[in-house]
């Protein structure tokens, strides 16, 4: 996708910023048949998709809760197959179609559980998918096992795969650390099940859909695998969570689904979702910092040498010289074995360490130096 500056600081939805050189069907659902309707999708047009297939739950009988009432689990005809065989060949037929779709440096993400996500990685193999990474769905708030006769199935599966291996695919580390309070987002995502106000009910208060995402599961899987504009598919789209969350990001998303009542759910739904323009829709945590050296911001009076420069308790560290480095009163040192020094590292970004004595953090100068160039 060739993407168009932004003409604006605020996105009208409805207009397209990029060239869509696939005439693909932005912001829609298309109904009907997931295999049938993927068919219908260009080669190497898809940037991300979200796969949250059957899991051939092979549930039989009622389930009853502690309390002796019937307890609502996956009952839906959609999840009804009749062996292994089966099963196994509509998802190879799927993600042939899905692997055929991505772009070269696309990724899927495909959900599971024990009963499915085994059988599906294998196939996702054998088709040269290749693995990123098995991030953990961890429930905290999980059904039980009511029988008593098991472990609580507490958790879910997601493999993240590129097209192959050689895909530079998109992974925006820094925007999922600042998401987790500025540590490095793990392989185990600690995230409750859809309840509350987010689960879409009809008018008799029953649940729309029996296997509904919560939203915050999507936020990290499409704010981490895909940029604004990006073109992110749903085969089993459901009642539209990827969708809404797309929409909530500045992606765009197309949707299949065979089922009226989930996809006049998804519909409304999305219409009432707004963009909010911040720097996880912009991207602007994944931007590099301009490449220039402490030197160069001396020579051009960013900085003067004897300039007082201190850490963020505002403690003076020492004053910058004329090569662009710190002396604290025992050594000359580059910024970042000067800061290394003061935590007693071995090796620390200067550039985030040290501020100007009034309050500016020096990696702004840098910033402010690219501006003028």
């Amino acid at each position: 996708m060739k993407e168009k500056k932004l003409i604006s600081p605020k996105i009208d939805y409805e207009i397209e910023y990029f060239e869509n050189i696939h005439n693909l069907p932005i912001n829609q659902i298309l109904k009907g048949d997931c295999i049938e309707k993927l068919k219908e999708i260009p080669d190497n047009s898809i940037d991300l998709i979200f796969a949250d297939p059957p899991y051939f739950m092979q549930t039989d009988g009622v389930l009853k809760r502690t309390d002796g009432t019937n307890f609502s689990g996956v009952e839906d005809e959609w999840d009804k197959f009749k062996n292994y065989e089966e099963y196994d060949y509509f998802c190879e037929s799927w993600l042939k179609e899905c692997k055929r779709v991505l772009t070269e440096n696309g990724t899927i993400w495909v959900i599971g559980a024990f009963q499915n996500i085994y059988r599906i990685g294998y196939i996702m193999q054998n088709l040269d998918f290749w693995v990123l990474n098995d991030v953990i769905w961890s429930k905290p708030n999980a059904v039980p096992n009511f029988a008593g006769t098991r472990f609580q199935n507490a958790h879910e599966t997601m493999l993240w795969c590129s097209k192959s291996k050689n895909s530079k695919f998109t992974f925006n580390y820094k925007t999922m650390k600042k998401l987790n309070k500025n540590k490095q987002e793990k392989s185990v995502w600690n995230i409750g099940i859809c309840i509350g106000n987010e689960r879409l009910k009809d008018e008799y208060g029953k649940k729309v859909h029996s296997t509904q995402k919560p939203e915050k599961l999507l936020t990290n899987i499409i704010l981490s695998s895909s940029k604004i504009n990006d073109v992110v598919l749903d085969p089993f789209f459901g009642t539209g969570t990827t969708g809404a969350i797309a929409k909530r990001y500045g992606r765009k998303f197309i949707g299949i689904e065979r089922d009226p009542t989930y996809i006049d759910a998804a519909k409304k739904r999305i219409k009432n979702e707004t963009l909010d323009i911040n720097e996880f829709v912009t991207g602007e945590l994944e931007i590099k910092p301009p490449k220039v050296e402490m030197k160069k911001l001396v020579e051009e009076n960013f900085l003067n040498v004897g300039d007082e420069v201190f850490n963020k308790k505002k403690e003076k560290i020492g004053e910058v010289t004329e090569k662009g480095h710190i002396f604290d009163g025992e050594e000359e040192l580059s910024i970042h074995k000067s800061s290394a020094k003061k935590l007693g590292k071995v090796n620390n970004n200067g550039w985030t360490y040290f501020y100007l004595k009034d309050g500016t953090p020096i990696n702004e100068l840098r910033y402010k130096w690219a501006e003028l160039k």
